[in-house]
């Protein structure tokens, strides 16, 4: 079993996790029940998956909860464009958060080939 929280692709999870809640601040109320309840959720599911993964006792069980985290930032990042394409935010205030997605999204794959070449 691993210790998750001394993960970098953990902590990165939740650094992305608090910047999606702060720019969900700035979403319309109508959007309360949707876009915000998805950009948060899917956050959310990154370092929880991450975290779950570490509780188990193989690599090609860890391997598959990295699967779902990266799914979740896939979802996400597609979230983060269709808030761009709809103006509900100024692109500007999006990048910060497409730059943590791709850092995120790079550290997770880079540990699912560790894992694939094992």
């Amino acid at each position: 079993m691993r210790d998750f929280k001394k993960l970098e692709i953990w902590k990165n999870g939740i650094a992305l996790v608090k910047e999606v809640y702060k720019l969900s601040d700035n979403l319309p109320s109508t959007e309360r029940y949707g876009l915000k309840s998805q950009i948060t959720r899917a956050a959310v599911s990154i370092p929880s998956n991450i975290a779950e993964g570490c509780s188990r006792n193989s690599e090609i069980e860890f391997k598959r909860f990295l699967e779902i985290a990266i799914g979740s930032l896939f979802e996400l990042e597609t979230q983060m464009i269709i808030i761009t394409e709809l103006n509900l935010i100024e692109a500007s205030k999006i990048n910060s958060i497409l730059a943590l997605i791709q850092k995120e999204g790079k550290m997770i794959n880079g540990l699912i080939n560790k894992i694939k070449n094992s």
